[in-house]
């Protein structure tokens, strides 16, 4: 069963026809009773009054002498009286004030005497120290507003009031059914061709942080009859439901007709992406929201369709969305046809705050998790150019932001390791590092993006890293080179190295599919040189083209088959188990604009350096060598 599209309708249209049809078929919260004690974070769903005073007796608010404050009349410092035993109570705090008393002297202001009475040196008045009858709560008082929310002190406030029980908003069980022939549990070893079913993990978190029940079902082929009758038990069982995967118009796509099976269906297809190819059904009152299987699909989609839809029942106001403005470090070109949602990674350098787009792919959840806010590209907005301000919406919080390292450049693991041991000593500081290459770190230093950037460099030429560039680059000076590593890089090969390849020359032989890294790389420049003295033309090489951001990405397109060789560091190769064939050990060294040096955050990056927590996990990392890392390189 195929089909296409039927709709592409803009995002807040989709949102206002959607809750229309839903208030129309009778959609809207329900109660239920809870135990005053189990209440924290529920809501009320009408007004709470309180059932008896409180306090409901007289109390002393103090420990000392419950007595008739009249006795206690004409004391003074120069002329004390002195209360006799029958004349006063002993009382501690929250004893009911004895019959015939009406005041109470703390315990402080009395002088003892041998035979039991006591000595005052100030009179009572009356009602001092004594907590009246319904000082706190009166019987009959309203304690909380209906659609209110219940704090600690809430709980506290009713059951002084002797309300033991409560009528509350019932939170929103909302069904989360996977589907999918290839979808398995989560274990760690799936097969070819298997994926892991982890976008009901993440619903179900998400759903727990809005305040809704999740209830995840077993995963259910793509057999239309299964499907079907899950969805209809789902809709029987639960408030909401999310009918995830099998949402586009590919081959065994069934999700559209099931929906319309068991209920109807609004909308196919939003004009957001990624989230396109969302469905909008209901059966009467509950909605059944199709979600796209790619993670980031789905979260977007439930973020903007389903989210609000559980605020409402909740009675909650939609949480305002802090937004800001910053620098984008990268062009973003997105299609006419979409809003589109772009993550970024963020940090303040200076006073600006500078945005680092992440991978864009619907299924690249990682994506979301490093993200520190997203760039909404609206429908018919071809996108934004680097150095462009561009609004953003925060997902952390600005204090954060001032605190984060940002480092864009050269790729290298070692960064991961730098970014764990300055949060793990300072937990205050975080590191936000964009992989776009030595040359890309230049130009972000150059723009004023970043606090560092990771470069390693070949003057061809001389043979000596980074140094001309930085001549060439900021030739009135104003940046720091900074020793980092040395580290060994050479050719990635499959494990046992099947091709039987010898050196670098072999990559241009019949049969051998290399993987390049990016254009403007340092480990790109050091390919097409190593090209050039052997007298090798891209065109001979089968893959040249064939482009990866990272060395891990090259490492893994190695060691599950897709490629044969590729150039990459001996830590990378190390940790993938694949073979290695030393090319030379180069210079990876940090970038810093003088006016960073200073920061805390750059401070802490020098002092991380030198540490011997970083020598540490160099070395246990392998292919590294360290001379003085965190001394200034002397570029004269």
């Amino acid at each position: 069963m195929s089909f296409e599209y039927l709709t592409n309708i803009p995002l807040e249209q989709a949102k206002k026809d959607y809750l229309a049809l839903l208030r129309e078929n009778g959609f809207g919260p329900q109660t239920e009773t809870v135990a005053v004690q189990h209440a924290y974070g529920r809501v009320t769903s009408r007004a709470v009054y309180a059932n008896i005073n409180a306090p409901h007796y007289a109390a002393s608010a103090m420990d000392g002498i419950a007595l008739h404050a009249r006795d206690s009349f004409g004391a003074t410092e120069t002329t004390p009286v002195t209360l006799r035993e029958d004349q006063y109570v002993v009382v501690d705090t929250g004893d009911p004030v004895p019959e015939g008393c009406d005041a109470v002297i703390m315990v402080e202001e009395l002088v003892k005497n041998d035979d039991g009475s006591v000595t005052i040196h100030a009179a009572a008045a009356p009602w001092q120290h004594i907590r009246q009858i319904g000082e706190d709560i009166c019987a009959g008082e309203m304690i909380l507003p209906g659609y209110t929310e219940i704090t600690p002190a809430a709980i506290g406030a009713m059951i002084a009031g002797g309300v033991t029980e409560l009528e509350v908003i019932r939170r929103p069980v909302v069904a989360i059914i996977p589907t999918g022939d290839e979808i398995i549990p989560p274990c760690a070893d799936p097969k070819p061709g298997e994926i892991l079913e982890f976008n009901s993990s993440i619903f179900s978190a998400m759903l727990s942080d809005w305040g809704a029940v999740p209830k995840t079902y077993p995963i259910v082929p793509d057999r239309f009859d299964e499907i079907r009758a899950v969805l209809r038990q789902a809709a029987d069982e639960c408030d909401m439901v999310i009918l995830n995967a099998g949402s586009s118009a590919g081959r065994d796509d069934y999700s559209t007709a099931s929906i319309r099976d068991v209920g109807q269906v609004l909308y196919h297809g939003i004009a957001i992406k990624p989230g396109k190819p969302a469905i909008l059904g209901c059966r009467g009152p509950k909605p059944i929201l199709g979600v796209p299987g790619y993670p980031v699909s789905g979260i977007i989609v439930i973020e903007e369709l389903l989210r609000p839809l559980i605020e409402l029942w909740l009675g909650r106001e939609s949480e305002s969305r802090s937004r800001t403005r910053a620098i984008l470090t990268r062009p973003v070109v997105s299609g006419l046809k979409y809003q589109e949602y772009v993550r970024v990674r963020m940090g303040y350098v200076g006073d600006r705050l500078t945005a680092s787009p992440l991978p864009r792919g619907s299924g690249v959840v990682s994506s979301f998790m490093k993200a520190d806010g997203i760039v909404e590209v609206p429908q018919g907005t071809e996108g934004f150019q680097s150095g462009e301000e561009v609004r953003v919406r925060l997902l952390n919080a600005k204090k954060k932001l001032k605190n984060t390292l940002v480092v864009i450049g050269s790729h290298d693991p070692l960064l991961d390791e730098l970014s764990d041991l300055i949060h793990t000593t300072n937990h205050s500081m975080y590191v936000s590092s964009a992989h776009v290459g030595s040359m890309g770190g230049i130009m972000a230093i150059r723009r004023g993006e970043a606090h560092a950037a990771g470069i390693h460099l070949l003057d061809t030429e001389t043979g000596i890293y980074n140094r001309s560039y930085i001549r060439k680059y900021f030739p009135h000076g104003g940046v720091y080179l900074v020793r980092c590593v040395g580290r060994q890089q050479g050719l990635m090969l499959q494990k046992g190295n099947p091709l039987g390849i010898q050196g670098f020359s072999d990559i241009a032989r019949e049969g051998v599919r290399y993987v390049n890294r990016q254009k403007g790389s340092g480990t790109r420049i050091l390919m097409d040189y190593l090209c050039g003295k052997h007298g090798i033309r891209p065109e001979q090489i089968y893959g040249y083209e064939r482009e990866e951001m990272t060395h891990n990405s090259v490492a893994v397109q190695i060691a599950s088959g897709s490629a044969d060789a590729g150039m990459g560091i001996y830590s990378t190769a190390r940790l993938y188990d694949l073979d290695f064939i030393p090319v030379c050990v180069e210079e990876y060294d940090l970038l810093i604009p003088e006016t960073a040096w200073s920061s805390p955050m750059v401070r802490q990056l020098i002092e991380t350096l030198k540490s011997p927590a970083f020598a540490a996990r160099i070395t246990a990392m392998g292919g590294y060598t360290l001379d003085q890392p965190g001394e200034i390189i002397d570029l004269v």
